[in-house]
């Protein structure tokens, strides 16, 4: 009783430690394309770059793990997994990052862990409450009334842009969800990144920036890099696996208001009522609709993954 106890205090501090990796990637996203009156690395850059620099050193973990190849039958889920998290998502938010601020984004890329879940009830045929389903709804409601305000009165590109980084990675999630429970969640990203570098690591060196860019950029790009697209995920997978998905993934639900209070010192950006009110509506939809009952098929992954970064 006191081993397992002592897993799951070291599952729930290394999922917290995930989700902390995984909130500043919003703000340092931001940081690295810079906005639209003062560009800084292209999105397209930094969505190969992220993809290409994290590809070589997963090559490394894989071969000092002596990490089996996929099958065959597995190549299908990644790249659509690799499609969702590795080049929809990035490239979707920096292009999204390049018209609004961090605050803006971290509010409507709050919905995530319930459209991820939608997807998954879709794709492993699960049965989730009305209850849920009226949560979901509710959630995109929010998320779609914050936009308005703050478009006054309609919504910009820039949301419809963070709309498909939400559909993008919740697919790429649920496909990353069946393949976590044929091999090692660790080595589901490290294959998804190590096969794309046929692509990623050309379109990093043909989009490298010939205009000089600011080290605090670089910086930004450093970092999600090495944290958002690869060490962020080693955390949450071994939080997920020593304390338990059901437990663990509930400390996700901070994510949207840590990336709230990151965007302040790393970017000057100002919190004002509006933005908190609605991120704390949307935190509190969130936890009410993961906590509605589902029926779950016998693939119980979705809940590993549909809470990630």
């Amino acid at each position: 009783m006191n081993a397992a106890r002592h897993d799951e205090t070291r599952g729930l501090w290394l999922g917290l430690l995930g989700v902390v990796m995984f909130a500043m990637t919003l703000p340092m996203t931001r940081l690295a394309v810079g906005p639209l009156e003062d560009p800084q690395l292209a999105p397209g850059f930094v969505t190969a770059g992220r993809a290409a620099i994290a590809g070589l050193l997963s090559i490394v973990y894989l071969r000092v793990t002596r990490a089996p190849r996929p099958a065959s039958r597995q190549l299908p889920a990644l790249a659509v997994c690799a499609v969702g998290t590795v080049v929809g998502f990035p490239l979707f938010l920096g292009l999204a990052l390049r018209r609004v601020d961090a605050s803006h984004a971290a509010v409507i890329t709050g919905v995530l862990p319930l459209a991820t879940a939608a997807v998954a009830a879709l794709h492993f045929r699960q049965r989730p409450s009305l209850g849920f389903w009226a949560c979901a709804v509710l959630g995109c409601a929010l998320v779609l009334g914050y936009a308005s305000i703050r478009g006054q009165g309609r919504l910009a590109a820039a949301d419809g842009l963070l709309l498909l980084a939400i559909l993008s990675t919740s697919i790429g999630y649920v496909a990353g969800a069946a393949l976590a429970t044929q091999m090692k969640a660790e080595q589901v990203i490290c294959w998804v990144l190590a096969l794309c570098l046929p692509l990623t690591l050309p379109a990093m060196l043909a989009s490298w920036p010939a205009a000089p860019v600011r080290w605090a950029s670089w910086g930004g790009f450093a970092y999600v890099t090495l944290f958002s697209m690869w060490l962020g995920f080693f955390a949450w997978y071994r939080g997920l696996a020593l304390g338990g998905a059901v437990r663990v993934s509930q400390v996700q639900l901070v994510q949207p208001f840590l990336s709230l209070l990151f965007a302040v010192p790393v970017l000057g950006e100002r919190l004002d009522a509006v933005t908190v009110g609605f991120a704390l509506a949307v935190i509190a939809t969130v936890f009410v609709g993961r906590s509605m009952p589902a029926q779950r098929a016998s693939v119980a992954a979705p809940a590993r993954v549909a809470t990630e970064r």
